[in-house]
């Protein structure tokens, strides 16, 4: 089936609670013939993300407003409004958003797929303003990430920082 251009208008699109955070379906998969998909995520002042790798999907962030600490392959890039981060297949990532604001990003990832492993991981967002979710088991997520090519390496980053080497401080 042939692709159709739209419009999603802000607050459009299917809505989940996925790992503490809302996540807005902007694109998907079926829609872009299955070359990526984009989401806009608001994550919490202090969030983390497991340290994870994709195995299929580069990963790429559009920083809308807020603050966030990548962490990608022992390397550490401080982003904010306005910046562009890409954290390339293969490689163990994670981030950490600042403890002032929530982060808002436009999340891309490609190829597409990324869509239906957080339908599965989280829960439908049927109020925006609270989540809908109990809290996440690390088991049943891992189980769920590994059936969408997602390897979980370890546990979200403190606010420790990383030295040159790649090593915690």
């Amino acid at each position: 089936m042939a692709a159709r251009p739209y419009v999603r208008r802000a607050g459009e699109g299917e809505a989940h609670w996925f790992v503490g955070s809302l996540m807005t379906v902007k694109a998907t998969g079926e829609q872009t013939r299955g070359s990526l998909t984009v989401v806009e995520f608001v994550n919490p002042p202090g969030f983390a993300a497991p340290l994870h790798r994709h195995q299929h999907e580069d990963e790429l962030f559009y920083l809308l407003s807020g603050t966030a600490e990548f962490r990608c392959d022992g390397e550490a890039f401080t982003a904010g409004p306005g910046d562009f981060v890409l954290l390339p297949v293969g490689l163990p990532h994670t981030f950490l958003v600042g403890p002032d604001e929530p982060l808002h990003a436009l999340q891309i990832t490609t190829p597409a797929g990324f869509e239906r492993f957080a339908a599965e991981a989280g829960a439908p967002a049927l109020d925006r303003r609270l989540p809908d979710q109990a809290p996440i088991d690390p088991a049943v997520l891992g189980h769920v990430a590994a059936r969408h090519g997602i390897e979980l390496l370890g546990p979200p980053p403190s606010a420790e920082r990383i030295d040159s080497k790649g090593a915690s401080t």
